[in-house]
């Protein structure tokens, strides 16, 4: 089941049966299934509380993800900051939606075992992205 809350902020506009269906779309693509994922959308002041407490970071990101897959059935929460999801939109020059789509799937991606924080694993990540983007919006048009 895919659960959606949130931290003091208001819920974005996402479909969410749409997006459930991407989703699952995704993830059955490398081989996984859907469990429990539950994404909680939050400020850059929550996002950089849970960073702190759970990572020892100090700094603020668009996406905290924490794993408790289970063979090839996916769990997680996924914190997503939607503040630095605004501000990179305007940094990138993205649309705020697609941004916000790139992030969530960004999460689902790494509970499929895609990492981007080596040598190499950056490109592997967007690519990644890039090619779940790519479904979303061919779903979008059907």
């Amino acid at each position: 089941m895919i659960s959606y809350t949130t931290d003091g902020v208001k819920m974005p506009s996402i479909q969410k049966r749409a997006n459930n269906k991407w989703l699952h779309a995704v993830a059955e693509s490398y081989g996984f299934k859907i469990g429990d994922v539950a994404y909680i959308f939050c400020n850059d002041a929550k996002i950089l509380e849970v960073n702190r407490q759970y990572l020892q970071h100090d700094y603020f990101t668009d996406i905290i993800t924490f794993d408790y897959s289970e063979g090839h059935t996916i769990h997680g929460d996924i914190f997503i900051s939607l503040d630095t999801v605004r501000s990179n939109s305007e940094l990138f020059h993205t649309d705020y939606a697609t941004e916000l789509h790139r992030v969530i799937i960004h999460g689902i991606l790494h509970l499929c075992g895609i990492n981007d924080k080596g040598p190499g694993e950056r490109a592997i990540m967007e690519q990644a992205e890039n090619r779940a983007l790519t479904i979303w919006n061919q779903q979008q048009k059907q």
